[in-house]
């Protein structure tokens, strides 16, 4: 039976039921919940936007964009955003998909946390962006139906989502602080984590080895 939830139908394919696996088995509820909800987001502000998203790869995308958090791709450490989107290019490589689509997933997952780009690219990088922006700082939610809104957290709740998805990101940054230069993900640990400092560009420009 075909699965659809506020108007969006969740594709039907094996790609989708083992990313779907992979997030069950190896995430958690909280990253389960907000991954669907991204997709099901994402999908609704492309709808209404006229973009025409792959539904298969923006799902992909949504599902595998905060994995980064829980599951590092390899022993070097990386903003966590590169970690999520290197495990979902390697999953769709490993599924039969052409480079050029695990490219544009990367990118989606890669620039979910970047202001101001993903909206410019890709249908399926910009979606992603939107469902994100929506699940995590309500950006859009004016533009939505509250049935639609109500559907979606009725099939995937919330819980205590602000507390612990702020928590997620401490644990999941806390031990690679300096991944987090110049990205959002600094405001958390500043916020959160005792003795934690951002550095600054000026800093950076000040301190660099030239002579003037």
């Amino acid at each position: 039976m075909t699965d659809i939830i506020a108007g969006v139908e969740i594709p039907e394919t094996s790609a989708v039921v083992e990313a779907t696996e992979f997030l069950r088995e190896r995430t958690n509820p909280l990253i389960f919940h907000h991954s669907r909800r991204v997709f099901l987001f994402g999908s609704l502000h492309a709808r209404a936007k006229g973009l025409r998203s792959d539904p298969e790869l923006l799902y992909v995308s949504a599902m595998f964009h905060d994995v980064g958090l829980m599951i590092p791709f390899s022993e070097m450490q990386q903003r966590f955003e590169l970690d999520g989107a290197d495990h979902a290019r390697k999953f769709l490589l490993d599924h039969g998909f052409s480079e050029t689509a695990a490219e544009v997933t990367w990118r989606a997952i890669a620039l979910h946390t970047t202001p101001g780009i993903p909206g410019r690219m890709e249908p399926e990088v910009a979606a992603t962006n939107y469902g994100v922006l929506t699940d995590a700082i309500g950006w859009g939610m004016d533009s939505l139906e509250v049935d639609q809104t109500d559907d979606i957290v009725a099939a995937h709740p919330r819980g205590d989502f602000k507390k612990d998805f702020l928590q997620a990101f401490v644990d999941g940054l806390k031990n690679r602080p300096d991944t987090t230069y110049g990205t959002v993900n600094a405001d958390i640990l500043e916020h959160f984590v005792p003795g934690f400092r951002r550095t600054s560009m000026v800093e950076r420009v000040l301190d660099a080895p030239w002579p003037r």
